[in-house]
């Protein structure tokens, strides 16, 4: 004989449970998370750009301080191959004529005259102002040869066109026992400066560039050298 017992209903108004499961996020929490993911994104794009722009900056400066000392570097070879460097250079003239620019540096080579002026560019494909080098023409071999062509060629441009008046002559050119350096036909307020100690013929230069960078940054910079005639 066997027994059946009674099945028990559950008690009226008490649903049945299941496993407990929690619920996903709400809309608020959703818009949070976003908010903050967007505002993450932004800073790091931010200093992505920063950085970019940071090595625009660097690699510009690198490029133009070494077309500075290109430029030096030249402008010291035709000191070293001349004669005399004259005091006035607006007096002398140049060969291949100013047009408008101011002579700085006139010199007296074997070659014949070189002169060195600033002013304004000869075409639109040079920025700002320039230096120009009007003088004998360089061979193949990359050296000065009598009887070549004179020729005026642009050393270098972007030159400031508002330069910072130059006070390094004095501490370029130690005082000789003769008079005090020339300051070579007011350069000293040019971009491209020369200032001569007539007693040594030793002349100090400067160059001044000022020009835009990445991000639309200002940034000037100034090379400074010696060298003699002869």
């Amino acid at each position: 004989m066997s027994l059946s017992l009674p099945l028990r209903s559950p008690r009226p108004g008490r649903p049945c449970q299941g496993p407990h499961h929690q619920g996903g996020f709400s809309l608020v929490e959703l818009l949070l998370a976003m908010g903050l993911g967007l505002l993450f994104c932004g800073v790091v794009i931010q200093s992505l750009l920063g950085e970019g722009q940071n090595a625009q900056r660097f690699t510009r400066l690198l490029r133009e301080r070494a077309n500075q000392s290109r430029a030096l570097a030249l402008v010291r070879a035709d000191l070293q191959r001349a004669t005399a460097v004259a005091a006035d250079p607006e007096r002398q003239g140049s060969v291949c004529g100013l047009a408008g620019r101011t002579a700085v540096l006139q010199l007296s080579t074997p070659e014949g005259p070189i002169t060195y002026s600033v002013g304004t560019a000869p075409s639109g494909i040079w920025q700002g102002r320039v230096l120009m080098r009007c003088g004998p023409a360089f061979g193949l071999n990359g050296q000065v040869a009598a009887g070549t062509a004179f020729q005026s060629r642009v050393v270098i441009d972007g030159l400031a066109a508002s330069a910072t008046p130059w006070q390094g002559c004095g501490s370029l050119l130690a005082p000789g026992p003769g008079a005090a350096p020339v300051d070579l036909n007011g350069s000293a307020r040019l971009p491209f400066s020369a200032c001569l100690d007539p007693s040594t013929q030793l002349v100090a230069l400067r160059l001044e560039q000022h020009f835009t960078a990445g991000g639309g940054s200002s940034q000037r910079i100034a090379s400074e050298a010696v060298a003699g005639a002869g």
